[in-house]
């Protein structure tokens, strides 16, 4: 099998950095499990990698599609698999490096087997439909039809999710709620994979995402969320929903203050960083690293990198 390495963990907890630095040490190329980084001119609200920052390390799968394009679950699986071949056809190891579980799964998981017409997006285009006819609402009331525990918890204002579930829900015929009961990938790995999580105290971790947001904001995420509407890009499109811009296309429109809008970010945040580690901690294939346990970074480094060593058994210098 090929090998394959993932690295994964909540929001702000330094999955880039870790990422970058393992990729320079075994001749590794990067491919972002981000399902936000995917989108051309949004950079500062996705904390996308620097441009002179990806000079050390070949990445993919970022600013590969418009704003207002669609991608599901079923074409990032395509995606993500052409790039492991076409990365271990150089001798360089795959590394995917990114947050969003589902997207991450569908590519180490063999039980996700999308057939070719569900690979074309006709479902997320469905869905994209059904929301301009009936509003979100509906597309909530949709999932508590055909899947209610997910509907029960996922917020009504909470498109993104509402509608990943449901196009997981017609892509595979089956609920995301049975899904997420039970994420292994043990059995049924289609890589030599390795994955590494990244973990620390929660309450710190919510003080660096506080931080990271107001960087965020300094950096100039306010003009960005402008830019993308002077483009003519419809704050109701499902990029546009994701955190921190839906937060700011609302102070634009008058709705909050600016202040409520940037603590709306930080808790919706915080909130998605909650979700990501329960996702992930159900994976018992993960080895787990607390980043607070180590005083000195290089260790931290060096500990991962043996662990990747054996389990793909490459040579570590």
């Amino acid at each position: 099998m090929l090998p394959l390495i993932v690295i994964v963990g909540p929001t702000a907890i330094g999955k880039t950095k870790v990422g970058l630095d393992i990729a320079q040490n075994i001749s590794g190329e990067i491919i972002s499990g981000d399902s936000m980084q995917v989108y051309r001119h949004m950079d500062i609200g996705t904390a996308k990698i620097r441009p002179e920052e990806m000079k050390l390390v070949p990445h993919h799968l970022l600013d590969i599609r418009n704003p207002d394009e669609t991608l599901n679950v079923a074409d990032f699986q395509a995606l993500a698999e052409n790039k492991i071949r076409e990365i271990c056809a150089r001798n360089h190891i795959p590394i995917i490096v990114g947050g969003t579980g589902l997207y991450i799964q569908a590519v180490i998981d063999s039980r996700y087997n999308f057939t070719e017409q569900e690979k074309t997006g006709t479902q997320s285009q469905i869905i994209d439909e059904l929301a301009a006819l009936h509003g979100n609402e509906y597309l909530h009331q949709l999932l508590a039809e055909v899947d209610p525990p997910a509907s029960q918890k996922i917020h009504p204002n909470d498109s993104k999710r509402t509608r990943r579930a449901l196009e997981y829900y017609f892509l595979t015929k089956k609920r995301i709620s049975d899904k997420n009961s039970g994420y292994d990938c043990s059995q049924d790995a289609k890589y030599n994979v390795v994955l590494i999580g990244l973990t620390m105290d929660r309450a710190r971790l919510y003080e660096r995402i506080n931080q990271r947001v107001d960087k965020m904001i300094e950096e100039g995420f306010l003009e960005e969320v402008e830019g993308l509407l002077k483009m003519g890009y419809s704050p109701e499109l499902p990029s546009m929903q994701g955190l921190g811009y839906k937060q700011l296309v609302s102070f634009l429109n008058g709705r909050v203050e600016f202040s409520a809008a940037v603590e709306d970010i930080k808790r919706d945040t915080r909130r998605y960083a909650k979700r990501q580690w329960t996702w992930f901690r159900r994976d018992h294939q993960i080895h787990w690293f607390d980043i607070e346990e180590y005083n000195i970074y290089d260790k931290l480094l060096i500990e991962i990198l043996s662990i990747v060593g054996r389990t793909i058994n490459i040579n570590v210098e």
